[in-house]
């Protein structure tokens, strides 16, 4: 009874290794098409995405300021930057409108 559990077990095992490559070129050529953004998506984002990127423009903007010494002290300014300001303003001014 163990033994065939065993050889089970091992079979199991070796068929999913053999078939997990032959998965990936699939999931590799998946297509997605996208839609244009309908004038509701244009709306919600122009009325309450945009005022909120540029809240967090100017939180984050603040929040650098605060932690440039340390930054600077960890070699870090220009990812801090990045992360704090420069992602939230493409986020708010750069990409079309009804497009998250």
């Amino acid at each position: 009874m163990k033994k065939s559990v065993k050889q089970s077990v091992i079979m199991l095992t070796i068929v999913m290794l053999v078939a997990i490559p032959f998965g990936s070129p699939v999931l590799a050529q998946e297509y997605f098409e996208t839609a244009e953004p309908e004038g509701g998506e244009m709306i919600y984002d122009l009325c309450i995405i945009r005022p909120v990127g540029i809240i967090a423009t100017a939180v984050g903007t603040v929040a650098f300021v605060l932690s440039l010494p340390f930054s600077a002290l960890g070699n870090n300014v220009d990812s801090a930057g990045q992360k704090l300001v420069k992602d939230p303003f493409k986020y708010t001014f750069q990409r079309p409108l009804g497009e998250f």
